[in-house]
């Protein structure tokens, strides 16, 4: 069976989507998911750009990933600088990446507007870079830049362009439609020509700006590509990149080939959730593949066929990659789910047992209320062990109170937080300060619960999210808080939904802490 290599760009040109942002935690964090996907390579970002990348590829090395490796990325050295002096190279081994993606130009139009400089100068860039970055890392990837466009004008001088990064013992030459305009029978003739004029393997970087990303990817793969790139859930910049929640699965259930192994294919869809999660991004409920309704049947002669032979109206089954199937009106949607949620926590349960639909039906009406617990497990995990009985309480809430007060104009407010909780038979009554209402009322649950709990000093609050769900509402539109939180060995992730950013707030932190004593007192 073929083997073809996934390379995900979604921290470096996913982060280049509008209205996303991801800081370092971020970026370690979909790391870490990806690599348990299962794919090849994760570009984590361009050293040397901003501090954000430099100190991710400081943390990342510390990361322990067990099937990915971290690449690199950059350009070729500069015009009329010795690639032995260029700050950009020296960035791209500053980050100590053992592979490395740097791009060229490869259309001759941009080598003449945009550099300013020869044809022939810019084979000796794309050679000069290559040549030296092979001397120092494991593997060098060349992206060749507008190839598509370049190819179409000038078809002897881009395909020059791969033969200099090819000499100069580049691993693998990335065809990239950069501006997204080419259609599927247009990239097979220009795969076509690639695969006579090159020794090497070729890899294929298209973007959406067509609609076309996906099957672009996909006719590459089968002419001869080995090696794609794109992004979760098709994020980057303009219309996105080559979506590989599509890509994958059509590669491998589609055209036969091997990207990742079975099991991990099946976590396709949490990846793609917890993606979007991270990003404050609304999941898309009609994505192929891992969206909510790509496997959603209503009443009628679908759901009969289906109940009796899924694949009428179905085309893969939709556990292959982590989903499942949904009868709109049925209550035994879900199941499946819960099982495999069980499994992973360690829980015990029997798939006939009643506690099954009980919890099916609490994380119904829960979602129905805004909860999504893709990117917050441990406040799932203690909702089903509230369901099963296995939840210990350590404190009651009897009240708390929070004053936020600004003095005068261009002052910073400030906030103080009261509260008053139960443990055991003793009542703790205390109050504290913050920098916001928030960091307020954590500071003061934390005060109040020290002395019964001491482990408590070890948890730290990493990420704070706020998503508006209830648009055109304005102020008194309901929100979901997602907070992350961790201590010295691992880290965890709660939510609370509410019209009151507060109380939603409060309850993503009364889980952060329940969770955390869950684990102390097994």
């Amino acid at each position: 069976m073929k083997q073809i290599e996934i390379y995900d760009t979604t921290l470096r040109d996913g982060a280049q989507t509008e209205d996303i942002s991801f800081s370092v935690e971020d970026k370690l964090r979909i790391t870490e998911k990806l690599d348990e996907l299962g794919v090849h390579y994760i570009e984590g970002g361009w050293p040397g750009a901003n501090p954000k990348d430099i100190e991710y590829f400081k943390k990342v090395r510390k990361s322990g990933l067990e099937n990915a490796k971290v690449v690199a990325f950059g350009s070729t050295h500069r015009p009329r600088h010795k690639v032995e002096e260029d700050t950009t190279i020296r960035a791209l081994l500053d980050s100590k990446s053992t592979i490395i993606t740097i791009f060229g130009k490869t259309w001759d139009f941009h080598v003449k507007e945009a550099l300013k400089i020869s044809l022939e100068e810019n084979l000796d860039i794309i050679h000069n870079s290559v040549a030296h970055l092979k001397k120092h890392v494991e593997k060098v990837f060349f992206d060749a830049e507008h190839f598509f466009d370049g190819y179409k004008d000038n078809p002897d001088f881009a395909l020059q362009c791969l033969s200099a990064a090819e000499s100069a013992g580049a691993d693998c030459l990335v065809l990239c439609d950069t501006n997204g305009g080419r259609i599927p029978a247009e990239v097979v003739y220009i795969v076509d020509a690639v695969m006579k004029s090159v020794h090497i393997p070729v890899g294929i970087h298209a973007h959406n700006d067509s609609e076309c990303a996906v099957a672009n990817s996909i006719v590459a793969v089968q002419r001869g590509v080995s090696h794609v790139q794109g992004t979760i859930n098709g994020f980057g910049e303009r219309c996105g990149n080559a979506n590989l929640c599509s890509v994958i699965p059509n590669i491998q259930l589609k055209l036969g080939m091997s990207c990742i192994r079975d099991e991990q294919l099946s976590r396709l869809r949490d990846v793609a959730r917890f993606v979007n999660e991270i990003a404050n991004i609304r999941h898309f409920k009609r994505q192929p593949f891992v969206g909510d309704s790509a496997f959603a049947h209503k009443a009628g002669m679908h759901v009969s066929a289906v109940r009796k032979r899924p694949e009428t109206y179905e085309h893969i089954k939709p556990e292959l990659v982590g989903n499942s199937h949904r009868i709109l009106i049925s209550d035994m949607a879900g199941k499946s789910n819960i099982l495999r949620k069980a499994e992973e926590f360690g829980i015990q349960l029997d798939p006939d047992s009643p506690q099954i639909q009980a919890i099916v039906t609490t994380l119904k009406d829960l979602e129905n209320e805004g909860y999504q617990f893709e990117a917050a497990e441990a406040s799932f995990e203690l909702l089903m062990k509230k369901a099963l009985g296995l939840h210990k309480r350590f404190f009651d809430l009897i009240g708390f109170r929070i004053i936020v007060e600004k003095r005068r104009e261009g002052e910073d407010p400030m906030s103080e937080a009261t509260i008053m909780v139960k443990v055991g038979g003793r009542i703790e009554h205390t109050a504290a300060i913050g920098n916001g209402p928030v960091n307020a009322i954590d500071n003061a649950l934390r005060k109040a619960l020290d002395k019964f709990y001491p482990e408590l000093k070890d948890v730290k609050l990493h990420d704070y999210k706020v998503r508006v769900l209830t648009a055109g509402k304005g102020t008194f539109a309901k929100v979901r808080v997602l907070i992350e939180s961790g201590d010295e060995g691992r880290r965890w992730s709660t939510v609370g939904v509410s019209e009151n950013i507060i109380e939603a707030s409060y309850q993503a932190l009364v889980d952060s802490i329940e969770y955390k004593l869950l684990k102390e007192n097994l």
